[in-house]
């Protein structure tokens, strides 16, 4: 099983080098897609000898995804595991997605689950974070408990017959929706997460609104 490890990455020059690091994985099978960075972090991935696709200006970071699956997919991948750059997860808890990936009866798609609550998660997040799950799950026929989750491993089979028509943060919304629908087997393992190690970018009127378009289109599909 052939296995590509795909990070998006916008002005991540503080964590994306230690993120590249610990990933328990080969360099030539890590792509880091660098959405237009106007720091250094694509000098930094540059020096690590992993696979470097740039953009010219900042697309979002559903678009960075789409990329990263277009090469997987066009290289042979049979799985792409997704993380962020920001250092909030564990690159080593990777491998919880891989045993599920030995298996089987292995899922479609497996999405990184944190056990949140209002103790260990900031109170926007975690409320945020259950709404739109909650949503997801409904328009997915699916019960997801973790739908904003970044690290999730994807097989590329599936990707190639899903259509995607967004391209910021509501686009791991999309593929959920879309997958569930189409009667893929969703699958879950939990993981770890560090939050205050980077400043988040999501902009909580713009990205709201974007969900909520998603929301209707998909009612209405």
């Amino acid at each position: 099983m052939k296995i590509a490890f795909l990070l998006p990455a916008y002005n991540e020059e503080k964590n994306i080098g230690s993120v590249i690091q610990n990933l328990p994985a080969h360099k030539k099978d890590i792509i880091v897609i660098d959405d237009g960075s106007k720091d250094n972090t694509a000098s930094i991935v540059e020096k690590t000898g992993v696979v470097l696709i740039k953009h010219k200006q900042n697309m979002g970071k559903g678009a960075a995804h789409q990329n990263g699956f277009n090469y997987a997919i066009k290289h042979g991948y049979d799985y792409i595991i997704t993380l962020d750059s920001d250092g909030q997860h564990k690159p080593q808890e990777s491998k919880r997605f891989i045993r599920q990936l030995e298996k089987n009866n292995r899922p479609d798609i497996i999405i990184g689950t944190r056990a949140y609550s209002l103790k260990n998660m900031p109170i926007l997040r975690f409320f945020t974070n259950f709404t739109t799950s909650f949503i997801v799950s409904l328009l997915a026929h699916n019960r997801i408990k973790d739908s904003q989750s970044g690290y999730r491993a994807i097989s590329t089979e599936v990707l190639k017959k899903v259509k995607l028509t967004t391209c910021n943060y509501q686009t791991e919304s999309e593929i959920l929706i879309k997958l569930g629908r189409m009667g893929y087997k969703i699958g879950a393992v939990p993981i770890t997460v560090i939050y205050g190690v980077s400043e988040s970018k999501i902009n909580p009127i713009i990205d709201a609104w974007r969900f909520v378009q998603l929301t209707f289109k998909s009612i209405w599909r």
